[in-house]
């Protein structure tokens, strides 16, 4: 029997959170595991490590799921998303919210919702917030798929201690942004590949090769990606594709505050009061969900959320 037929231990205990990149929402740990110690670097096993057998089979269709999320798991996919636009190398990527690092943390109180959530129950949320979507139920054969990836990903990795590269960086906080200077940069540095007017690109036969990073098919303003925060440390480590880190932070924090003062769905926990909704979800300088931009109140004129046309 292969040795990731079956787990042991903590590991097993977790089989029981993808945005964004989103946001993917973001898979970044809420409580306080290994704040104060660390590990050296992880590598997650390569995919000829994946057992030829039922549980492989389930590997193979999370690894599926995670790279092609709107053709694998279309019911509950609701814009243009995947789960590898915010989650790099198939989740497998330092500094970009990786899989591995995310599975080992949960359970986990989380702020966003009040309560402990399982591994299952933050990738939930990747599919409301981040993509969009509805939420598959727990036990779903989708959930099941992308947390044994996880967990595959996952093998041999520590247990109780910070793992380099976990999460997106958290960058040193402005005294200000500037979304004058945001458009510029986005205008020199990301126009290129996700469009002038952010909607990303799609190749002749309609599969989308670049996201939308805003508008109706983006991800919506309940995913963790819509935070500046969150949005900044990603795009710092990892973007132009490929160019990671060669942007200074003042442009990373200035074309992620350009880029998160669009419009975009709405909030799923939308309570009908854009100011209240804003009060209970959204009370940072660094969100711009119910502010004024350009003129207009964000989220007043927000497309739908948990559209799910198929």
């Amino acid at each position: 029997m292969n040795s990731m037929t079956r787990f042991t231990g903590r590991s097993a205990a977790c089989l029981a959170l993808a945005t964004a990149m989103g946001s993917l929402a973001v898979l970044t740990p809420l409580g306080s595991v290994g704040a104060e110690t660390t590990a050296p670097p992880f590598v997650p096993q390569p995919d000829s490590a994946i057992s030829d057998d039922d549980f492989g089979k389930v590997i193979r269709l999370g690894e599926r799921i995670f790279r092609d999320t709107g053709a694998e798991a279309r019911a509950f996919v609701g814009n243009d998303l995947r789960c590898t636009n915010c989650h790099l190398d198939r989740g497998r990527l330092g500094h970009s919210a990786p899989l591995w690092a995310a599975y080992l943390v949960y359970p986990a109180y989380r702020a966003k919702n009040g309560h402990v959530n399982t591994f299952a129950e933050r990738l939930q949320g990747c599919f409301r917030y981040s993509m969009n979507g509805k939420a598959p139920p727990l036990g779903d054969p989708i959930l099941v798929a992308l947390e044994t990836y996880a967990a595959f990903l996952a093998h041999g990795a520590p247990v109780g201690v910070k793992l380099p590269g976990q999460g997106y960086p958290k960058l040193t906080k402005p005294k200000g942004l500037d979304l004058a200077h945001g458009q510029e940069v986005y205008a020199a540095k990301c126009a290129l590949c996700h469009g002038g007017d952010g909607a990303g690109q799609a190749s002749p036969d309609g599969t989308v090769v670049f996201p939308p990073l805003w508008g109706a098919r983006s991800y919506n303003w309940g995913a963790g990606m819509s935070s500046v925060v969150n949005a900044a440390g990603f795009i710092k480590a990892n973007m132009p594709l490929s160019q990671g880190n060669s942007l200074t932070d003042a442009e990373a924090w200035d074309v992620a505050a350009y880029i998160d003062s669009r419009e975009r769905p709405q909030d799923p926990r939308f309570t009908g009061d854009l100011a209240a909704t804003r009060k209970a979800h959204h009370d940072s300088p660094y969100d711009f969900y119910g502010q004024a931009v350009d003129g207009m109140t964000l989220g007043e004129a927000a497309p739908p959320a948990g559209t799910v046309p198929h």
